[in-house]
């Protein structure tokens, strides 16, 4: 069974119009990723928020991804646009 994951950020004032050609180039490497399944990209340009959804097949895949990104330098490149840590959340649907 896959696993949502759902990454909300702030982004810093003025950087918004920044990260979209940063996005524009990763967001084909994470989609590429072994075990990821989707990657949709949500903002609210009046609260300077950013919302990452995210299938993977589960939430060592998604870990895994993060720590290559780590390692690669990306997640710092990332962090560099956001004025805090992301907010992280694994979700399993729920069959009701």
């Amino acid at each position: 069974m896959s696993v949502r994951v759902t990454l909300n950020c702030q982004i810093k004032p003025k950087q918004l119009e920044v990260l979209l050609p940063f996005l524009e180039k990763n967001l084909p490497k994470v989609r590429g990723f072994n075990g990821c399944m989707n990657v949709t990209v949500y903002f609210d340009k009046d609260s300077s928020e950013m919302l990452l959804e995210e299938e993977w097949r589960s939430i060592e895949y998604h870990q895994t991804y993060i720590k290559h990104i780590d390692n690669n330098g990306i997640l710092g490149d990332l962090a560099a646009f956001l004025a805090s840590a992301p907010v992280i959340k694994y979700l399993q649907k729920a069959e009701i």
